[in-house]
């Protein structure tokens, strides 16, 4: 969840309603003569056990990537990886949507169910990322795994739909609901229209948690209170998050909004701890924004409750009647490989039987570079079969990485993508790549804004006394640093390494009014800002594997608005290959 400024938390805190159960705490009994009349024969019981396994992935991916899951980090890619990966197994049709204003460049995942009117739309999300206090597992990777689950448990459900389902999850909400607001901005009038409602999951397992509903007593959240009511909660208005979370990108464009939350920062009041359990007086995440938020800081029980609650309005919503039809789905492991021109390389291509009876498959590939074809053998499967899928590269082949996406054909299309890599034979030409990395010799190779390669004392070079340097004049200006760099094939390692530093006399903490954006070619590899001022230089470093056996051009762009300089500082860049 977004924080709001502290004047007005303190406010929020003070006006709120209650919290859940702790992580300890027994779940209410689900009294059956209280239960929804409509869908609960129904949707299917989300297990929590499977929604916690989620939990515990995107922990290691934070673990493994410096701790958290912020907007623009590692972490984050590999969030969005990590859910488009099961998405697309399952069977969704799954697109990366790039937030080019989002403060950290990053992707939005939508899954859409390819089943059920297209201009019927109820549609659920969640926003992705953390903070850079900590792995961000109640927030809000709780969100995430309820939604993600839930749309697992449809694909294997398969029922036939009344509505079109869409999950969405978003880049960028801690840094302003970005994410979603450049989602919204993008649609058409006639798309908005399309959505019937959005559904917003944000914070729904916390310890000391109260069930919340945003906009309670709306016709949008009937099926989302009926649940819950079912259980005995008595759900109360979502004050604290009004305006804080991603429904609100929704709701300023017209469209019906409502969605589960269990609580931030604000306290539990003796009347709520007394009707839903735990700790008067504290806070509903005590790990709100903290490095403690990690999969320790979840309520399984409210966790679970918001799941099933999640399958009863899908199936309330979007669910008809009749048989499940028959379907597949389809997976290539690896899902990537390298050939040299003249080569060629393997994969599995594997099928299930995701309901109805097995069926057959024919398989076909597109998106091969000139020069690389793909063949199957057999070509056509039964669903629950597996084929042998070999790319093969001739000796003009096209350089480069290249994303295959592998269709089966059967009652219903089904995808799954293969990235392949080609590159010319031969032994690795090891050492270092860039020209003058360090601005000691004046400016060849490099071509460079007039005055970007400077000595100047006013930024102090890392080694040296030449250096880089970007922008800093406090008015609107452009600067650019390039040089075209071959990349030698046949190595294993291609480390791209600079050292940055960023000065600035910006005093936001969340506008990036200044920018550097890095490219390899057409490829963005990172964009800075005046956000990520630093005392120092910092080491920045990609891998540039992908473009080896290729003459590609490196460029540094740096932009700066009328006011307030931003200095971007750059020294001793290398590329080591080996």
């Amino acid at each position: 969840m977004k924080r709001r400024t502290l004047a007005i938390a303190a406010v929020t805190a003070v006006t709120l309603a209650l919290a859940a159960p702790p992580a300890t705490a027994a779940p209410t009994a689900r009294p059956a003569t209280a239960a929804p009349a409509v869908a609960a024969l129904a949707a299917p019981d989300v297990q929590v056990a499977n929604v916690q396994a989620h939990l515990a992935q995107f922990q290691s991916i934070a673990t493994s990537n410096g701790g958290n899951r912020r907007a623009g980090s590692a972490g984050y890619t590999a969030s969005v990886a990590y859910v488009k990966s099961k998405l697309q197994a399952a069977g969704y049709t799954v697109t990366e949507q790039t937030c080019t204003s989002c403060t950290y460049q990053g992707n939005n995942v939508i899954a859409e169910w390819p089943q059920g009117p297209t201009t019927d739309v109820v549609m659920f999300g969640a926003h992705l990322d953390g903070v850079a206090a900590g792995p961000g597992i109640n927030d809000n990777g709780s969100g995430s795994s309820v939604l993600l689950e839930n749309a697992l448990v449809l694909a294997q459900q398969n029922p036939t739909m009344s509505k079109r389902v869409r999950f969405a999850w978003w880049n960028g909400e801690e840094q302003g609901l970005q994410g979603s607001k450049f989602y919204v901005n993008s649609l058409t009038t006639a798309q908005k229209g399309y959505i019937k409602g959005y559904y917003n999951f944000d914070m729904v397992a916390s310890t000391n948690g109260g069930y919340f509903i945003n906009r309670v007593t709306s016709t949008t959240a009937a099926p989302l209170k009926a649940y819950w009511d079912s259980l005995g909660l008595s759900p109360e208005e979502n004050t604290e998050g009004q305006g804080r979370s991603d429904d609100y990108s929704f709701q300023q464009a017209g469209i019906p909004t409502s969605g589960y939350a269990m609580g931030a920062s604000a306290r539990k009041t003796s009347a709520q701890a007394s009707k839903w359990g735990g700790t008067a007086n504290a806070a509903y995440d005590p790990c709100y924004h903290s490095s403690c938020d990690t999969t320790s800081n979840i309520n399984a029980t409210g966790l679970n409750r918001s799941a099933d609650g999640v399958a009863y309005a899908i199936w309330d919503l979007a669910v008809g009647g009749g048989t499940p039809t028959n379907d597949f789905s389809v997976a290539v492991s690896p899902t990537s490989g390298g050939v040299t021109r003249g080569g060629s390389t393997t994969a599995t291509v594997s099928t299930a039987t995701t309901s109805g009876s097995a069926q057959t498959v024919a398989l076909s590939a597109s998106g091969a570079p000139s020069g690389v074809s793909v063949s199957f053998s057999p070509s056509s499967v039964t669903s629950g079969g597996s084929a042998t899928m070999t790319v093969s590269a001739s000796s003009s082949a096209s350089l480069g990485s290249f994303t295959l996406t592998v269709t089966g054909t059967g009652s219903a299309t089904r995808t799954a993508s293969y990235t392949v890599t080609v590159t010319v034979t031969g032994s690795c030409t090891g050492g270092q790549v860039v020209g003058n990395g360090s601005f000691e010799s004046g400016t060849t190779p490099w071509t460079a804004t007039s005055g970007v390669i400077t000595n100047s004392s006013s930024q102090p070079a890392r080694t040296g006394s030449y250096k880089a340097w970007l922008n800093g004049n406090g008015s609107t200006s452009t600067d650019t640093l390039s040089q075209s760099v071959t990349v030698p094939a046949g190595c294993s390692s291609y480390a791209l390494a600079f050292y940055l530093h960023i000065d600035t006399a910006e005093r936001t903490t969340t506008v990036a009014y200044d920018k550097l954006v890095v490219q390899v070619g057409s490829t963005t590899l990172a964009t800075y800002s005046n956000l990520n001022k630093a005392s120092g230089y910092t080491l920045r470093s990609f891998d540039l594997g992908a473009y080896a056996g290729q003459t590609v051009t490196l460029k540094f762009t740096g932009t700066e608005d009328s006011s307030l300089q931003t200095s971007f500082v750059i020294d001793d860049v290398t590329l080591q290959v080996s």
